[in-house]
């Protein structure tokens, strides 16, 4: 299935084109990014298990490499679900290119699903915030984790996951700014996106990669 196709298929978030327009009024240069994917957009699995787990696998590594690591996982486990991860041998995920750290954070995560300690159900009625404090209880999930879960699951339309190093790398290209930007600087210069910052966020990632980011 194509690009175009896959997205023709999919149901964007209610708030995008009313973003888009907001953020091509406010900012020239991003702007430019956002008019030059006219039929791109985030959209949601809409399954809790599956963003949090494919968020583990892209911890700290490029867009391209998550990929192809997740889709080895996915040929392998067949159904990603909690059960049958916590049930996939460590040689069998290792083969698909995840760490002895990421393997037990997928172990972990599926524990806490299959044991019921988390409750997504109730998590659309909570603020960002307390999203990100209930899951950073669940061991290898940390804030960019939860921040991912916030854009590609729940939807939020104001995350900006300032640790995240691809998000720094699209800033800096947009802006001719030399990299890397410091935190402060990179939180400063959002001021302007709010309250879209999630979709500025999607659209400096998606300058950077030939395939959009999803989770």
């Amino acid at each position: 299935m194509s690009i175009l196709n896959l997205f023709e298929n999919m149901k964007k978030p209610f708030f995008w084109e009313k973003a888009k327009k907001d953020l091509i009024h406010k900012d020239e240069k991003l702007g430019r990014i956002i008019t030059n994917y006219p039929k791109d957009f985030l959209f949601s699995k809409s399954d809790p298990f599956y963003t949090l787990a494919r968020s583990i696998v892209g911890q700290q590594i490029s867009v391209k490499a998550a990929q192809a690591v997740w889709e080895r996982y996915e040929k392998k486990i067949k159904k990603v679900n909690p059960q049958n991860t916590l049930n996939m041998h460590f040689m069998t995920l290792k083969s698909c290119g995840l760490s002895r750290q990421k393997i037990s954070y997928l172990k972990s995560l599926s524990v806490s699903f299959i044991e019921k300690r988390i409750n997504p159900k109730k998590w659309n009625k909570f603020s960002d915030e307390e999203v990100i404090s209930e899951l950073i209880k669940i061991r290898g999930i940390g804030r960019w984790t939860a921040e991912m879960y916030l854009i590609f699951n729940l939807c939020r339309p104001d995350i900006f996951p300032v640790d995240d190093l691809g998000l720094i790398k699209g800033i800096c290209k947009c802006y001719s700014i030399k990299y890397p930007i410091t935190k402060e600087h990179a939180i400063k210069l959002s001021q302007r996106w709010k309250p879209y910052r999630s979709v500025a966020t999607w659209y400096f990632w998606r300058s950077l990669d030939p395939i959009p980011v999803e989770y």
